[in-house]
């Protein structure tokens, strides 16, 4: 996930080159399966560079090779495949057709092969695959001949059609579906495996039909044709819609394009002694070891993961062919051993024969990441190290989310109970596509998206919802997948659930009738399905972090969690603070981990009753009044500041003076405006001062207005009465016994005049606190750098301040020129479909831009002060990517809600684990 996304890198190895041609070296295209290995993922995709491993070792694997990504980049940026592309693939399919003893597409006994996609991040269902290329209305009758089936053949053929239709020359899918369907019913039957070698070959001339009405095209009957077109159509699929949505949900770099695999087709369709699978090495779900996966007899690969036919679990493979299903199961262990970590694993039984078509390292829910890395590292396959860079910040933060508390389900009427497929609780109104899925999360809905199996075509509508529901497929179908890799909860294979698509309703047994909008809860840990809403319950991570569980006490997961976090802590260079602006979050931060606080916003403590003063402040003719309601202002921010002082005893509080312009503190413009007009000559007189009051600090655009330094520097007495308070909540803090460490940020700094001019009030107050009080209580005094000429004159800045906080949410404001408020609702959503952005810049760092302004400053910064703390407090403190680039940019420590805590101490020590060691500044 963000770790291997974070490294990806197109790296082609620069040796591997064919002879001169005309005498210029050009690259080597295509490679045999036993040229590949494992570390070639860049240019032969996750499935090449596997099926070249799982050859190397001598597993089963049917010969192939594989055409690199670098072709499909070639394609996708020329139009056409590179030069030297089609010679090395008839190279390559020569010495295939000696290794089989047949020729493509040969009439009387045809080589038929796969086309499949395989990009270095495996990104299930996104991209194409064709099956059974080189059959035709001559080589059917051939294959029919050689395999003793007339079924088995024409089946393939119409399987072929099918798959070329929708794939290649870009026919609805529904359109094969309904005509499938049709057959079936009039053999008054639901089940494909009815259909007999009449019923299929009908279907194969009313397929032809259909590319011929609606490609305008005769479906081609060239084998090598098909295999070209094919190549160019998974090529194709990289820039497909969904393809492109999954990998910006992914954070999955654009321009790595995928390689196409082309392998001799081995038929788990050739009747009850074959079929396919996909297995687990252990659970994905959970993380424990077993016998995990799903088996479909008489049937291709792709009927597992679509869920279109109810699967029976792996484990049952023992009774129906036990000769494969001892190899399958010594095949898996010595994957897992091999690769050193959980493997997903596609196979096929042809007659008996057991047969591997992939294998990858496998996606899995948060909980099985931090158990399997923990179980490894106990196996002696891991070490500690390699057990924190395999688990993610995002994933902790999934096992932070609240479950459902099952001693209140008592009351709710359950449904049904399915396959628990991704752990989670989920809770939203029942909808049936995904286009009413995105309409509703986009009114700030909560959905469950209802279907009988999902397509990569409802990846929009996964995204949207809480969670995911279908009635068919189990825990290797798309459905599962999908959702464990984005951490979604998901039940699938719920089969007593009666789903009606098109009247958008679903009935459960009993009769129990749920319609398009009604509330319902999935467990994705039970599988459990009921109706309504389940109230929920704190995690036992998050008891485990609120000091409510002890390790020992937990569960394997929780000491799973300890172990991990334990390392990861003991590792990282980061520290990590908090944002918070009141004891309560204060406490319950440093349960979390926190050592320190790196924002206290005091704005906040200005809002509900005090508002009033804040306004008296502001209304206030002269100096007299003014200072009146500073002076009604100091003891409550004193008190306030001794009270988080206590809950962060021994550790810094960094406090931020206020900061947003004076008019958030006042009525809006045009309510109150519309009040004295409607009162006339009746108005309140302090309405009406009130109002020009309002009318007088109202500013176009406030971000960029009299806020922060310019408060302190226009409004005498505000930011002193906060010096003081602070001064004197720490002096009193330190005479009863405790170690009050503050900090003083001055806000919106673009010029070093105007932090010298606050610095050098702020310490005559320090002084004469100190003088009044008799206790001496040192404050830094520093700056939070979140413009951009602040950042380019760090040098200066870092004159007056002894730290650097940088303030990345206004940062990336200024920097970019736009308001978060405004832009997110109005045009992000375009920018991201275009490309402008991977991801919003207020969720990631934008390390080109914003990056490298923090970048200078923390050079310049030091060059002046090498002893200046630097730090982060955006929001983008807890962002796992961000965490990693201020390790790698050398700040001191990140600040983020008390909630990320968590996910920044591991996120740090994974930055320190990857960048070598601890002291990587």
């Amino acid at each position: 996930m963000y770790s291997d996304v974070r490294a990806a890198e197109v790296v082609s190895p620069p040796t591997l080159v064919e002879p001169e041609r005309g005498g210029a070296p050009v690259p080597k295209f295509a490679y045999d399966f036993t040229e590949g290995n494992k570390d070639l993922r860049d240019l032969l995709g996750g499935k090449g560079a596997n099926l070249a491993e799982m050859t190397n070792l001598g597993l089963p694997v049917p010969p192939g090779f594989t055409i690199t990504s670098e072709a499909c980049r070639h394609y996708l940026d020329h139009g056409s495949v590179p030069e030297g592309l089609e010679a090395e693939i008839d190279e390559h399919l020569t010495v295939l057709e000696r290794q089989m003893g047949k020729r493509l597409g040969q009439p009387d006994d045809p080589l038929l092969v796969s086309v499949r996609s395989g990009a270095k991040f495996s990104m299930p269902g996104m991209m194409e695959t064709v099956l059974n290329i080189g059959l035709n209305d001559e080589s059917v009758h051939g294959l029919a001949r050689q395999a003793g089936n007339e079924r088995f053949a024409w089946d393939s053929y119409r399987r072929l059609i099918q798959m070329f239709g929708k794939t290649v020359l870009g026919i609805e899918g529904e359109v094969f579906e309904d005509a499938l369907d049709a057959a079936k019913e009039a053999k008054g039957t639901t089940d494909d495996l009815d259909l007999d070698a009449e019923d299929l070959k009908r279907l194969v001339k009313t397929y032809k039909d259909i590319v011929g009405e609606h490609a305008g095209r005769a479906f081609p009957t060239d084998p090598r044709e098909q295999m070209d077109l094919a190549v160019k159509a998974v090529f194709e699929s990289w820039n497909a819609p969904r393809a492109i949505l999954y990998r910006r949900q992914e954070r999955i770099p654009a321009d790595l394009g995928t390689a196409v695999n082309i392998v001799a087709m081995v038929f788990g369709n050739m009747g009850m002694d074959s079929g396919t699978g996909v297995a687990f090495t252990r659970d994905p779900a959970s993380g424990q070891s077993g016998v995990y996966g799903d088996y479909l007899q008489n049937a291709q690969g792709e009927d597992v993961v679509a869920g279109v036919r109810n699967t029976v679990p792996l484990a049952e493979l023992e009774q129906i062919d036990k000769k494969s299903y001892d190899e399958l199961l010594q095949i898996m262990e010595t994957l897992e051993n091999h690769y050193r970590d959980l493997c997903d694993i596609e196979f096929t039984i042809e007659r008996g024969r057991l047969w591997m078509l992939q294998t990858r390292v496998g996606k899995r829910t948060a909980a099985a990441a931090f158990r399997i890395a923990t179980q490894l590292v106990d196996q002696g396959l891991i070490d500690l190290d390699e057990a924190v860079h395999r688990v993610n910040g995002e994933q902790l933060a999934q096992l932070m989310f609240p479950r459902f508390d099952e001693s209140r389900t008592d009351g709710l009427e359950r449904l049904t109970q399915g396959m628990n497929a991704s752990p989670g609780a989920a809770v939203g109104k029942a909808v049936f596509t995904s286009e009413r899925a995105v309409e509703l999360a986009h009114d700030g809905e909560d959905v469950i998206l209802v279907r009988r199996e999902t397509t990569p075509d409802d990846l929009t509508g996964m995204i949207a919802a809480q969670g995911v529901l279908t009635s068919r497929g189990g825990k290797t179908s798309h459905a599962a997948v999908v959702a464990r890799g984005m951490g979604k909860t998901c039940v699938c294979g719920a089969e007593e659930l009666e789903i009606d698509l098109k009247e958008r309703r679903f009935e459960a047994p009993g009769g129990v009738v749920v319609e398009e909008g009604d509330v319902i809860s999935i467990d994705g840990g039970s599988g459990a399905v009921y109706l309504g809403a389940v109230p929920v319950v704190n995690s036992p991570v998050v008891e485990y972090f609120e000091g409510e569980l002890a390790a020992a006490d937990g569960d394997e997961l929780v000491q799973a969690v300890h172990r991990l976090m334990g390392h990861a802590d003991e590792q990282r260079r980061l520290l990590v603070r908090a944002n918070a602006d009141n004891a309560e979050d204060a406490a319950r931060a440093r349960r979390f981990g926190a050592q320190g606080i790196g924002l206290c916003r005091t704005e906040h403590m200005f809002l509900g009753d005090r508002r009033q003063l804040v306004e008296r402040l502001i209304l206030a003719d002269s100096a007299e009044e003014r200072q009146g309601a500073l002076d009604q202002l100091a003891p409550l921010q004193k008190q306030d500041f001794v009270e988080i002082f206590e809950a962060m005893d021994g550790l810094p509080v960094t406090v931020r003076l206020i900061d947003p312009p004076l008019h958030e503190f006042l009525p809006d413009l045009t309510d109150l405006s519309v009040k004295v007009a409607l009162a006339g000559d009746d108005a309140d007189p302090k309405d009406r001062t009130l109002l020009d009051a309002v009318r007088r600090l109202h500013e176009q655009n406030p971000m960029l207005g009299l806020r922060g330094v310019r408060l302190g520097l226009v409004i005498p007495g505000l930011f002193a009465m906060q010096v003081k308070a602070i001064a004197e909540a720490a002096a009193e803090r330190k005479r009863a016994g405790g170690d009050p460490r503050p900090e003083i940020m001055i806000p919106l700094v673009g010029a070093v005049q105007e932090l010298e001019a606050i610095r050098e009030e702020a310490l005559e107050i320090l002084t004469a606190v100190k003088e009044e009080t008799g206790v001496d209580v040192p404050a830094l005094i520093g700056t939070m750098i979140e413009l951009p000429r602040a950042a380019l004159t760090a040098g200066q800045i870092a004159e007056a301040a002894e730290f650097f906080s940088f303030g990345t949410n206004d940062l990336t404001q200024t920097t970019w020129g736009f308001s978060r408020d405004d832009v997110e609702a109005s045009f992000f959503g375009r920018y991201l479909k275009l490309g402008v952005f991977g991801v919003s810049p207020f969720e990631t760092l934008d390390q080109e831009g914003v990056g490298r302004l923090m970048r200078v400053a923390v050079e310049e910064g030091r060059r002046t002060r090498p002893d200046i703390k630097l730090g982060i407090c955006g929001e983008h403190g807890g962002d796992p990517d961000s965490v990693h680039f201020c390790h790698d940019i050398g700040l001191d420590y990140v600040s983020c809600s008390p909630f990320r805590i968590p996910v920044a101490r591991l996120e740090a020590g994974r930055a320190t684990i990857e960048s070598g060691g601890s002291d990587s500044r």
